[in-house]
Formats: C-alpha cells, sequence, structure tokens
C-alpha cells in the first residue's frame, strides 16, 4: 500500500501497472493516472484499518490527501483490495469504505447541567465558556 502510494507521488505508472493484479490490468488508463499523479502536490497517506482476516485477501482503508492543479485539496478515502497472486500481493479493486457512526460513551454534557469539574456552576458559566 504505502509503495503504491510512493509511487503514484513519483508517477512511477510501471510500478503502479506492475502490482495491479494482472486480470484487470487492462483497465487501467495508464496515460491519465500518469497525468494526475504527476500534477498532484501529494500531502500524505493514513492507513486506518488493516483487514487480514484471510490468507489471500486483505482489505486496507486509507486516505490519501493532495493537492491538484487547481491548487483545491482532496481526500482520496477508500479500502483498497489486495489479493495473493501466485505467491505475489496485486492491487485487485477498491471498494467504498463503511461510514461508522459515532457513539458517545457518557451522555452529552448540556449547557445548563452542573458542571462535571465540581465547581458547583453551570457547565456554561464555567469549563462550557469559549
Amino acid at each position: 500500500m504505502r509503495a503504491r502510494y510512493t509511487a503514484h507521488t513519483l508517477a512511477k505508472m510501471k510500478f503502479i501497472i506492475d502490482t495491479h493484479h494482472p486480470s484487470s490490468r487492462g483497465d487501467i488508463d495508464a496515460v491519465a493516472t500518469e497525468k494526475w499523479a504527476a500534477e498532484s502536490e501529494w500531502l500524505g497517506l493514513d492507513i486506518r484499518e488493516v483487514d487480514d482476516s484471510t490468507e489471500n485477501t486483505t482489505r486496507i482503508e486509507f486516505t490519501a490527501r493532495y493537492r491538484d492543479t487547481d491548487k483545491q485539496r482532496h481526500t482520496h478515502h477508500e479500502v483498497g483490495v489486495f489479493e495473493k497472486y501466485h505467491g505475489q500481493w496485486y492491487f485487485r479493486d477498491a471498494e467504498v469504505p463503511e461510514i461508522k457512526q459515532f457513539r458517545r460513551d457518557a451522555p452529552k454534557q448540556g449547557r445548563n447541567d452542573p458542571c462535571a469539574c465540581g465547581s458547583g456552576k453551570k457547565y456554561k458559566k464555567c469549563c462550557g465558556q469559549n
């Protein structure tokens, strides 16, 4: 995953194509991908989650940040599916990541509730002030 990201930052299309699964290499528009990779300013890669629970398939959720030719910042968020084929790992496909809903462990502090710090004041007059 990190090697493919680095290949994008350097616009190394041979590596990108060579690490793409042989069955879907024909789906790559190498000219357009190389142009996009070369013209983008790459800002970072974050690996969010790795699911390697099966022997021959691994799913890696990641975000890659970049700036396009118009200097607009973008975040590319996907789950990359990697498959072992003849003993070698290849990028197989991309999936849309599942959006997980945030759940609080404790109830939200209300503005008019007593402050949790124990001051005896309302939250809005104590720790809730801006």
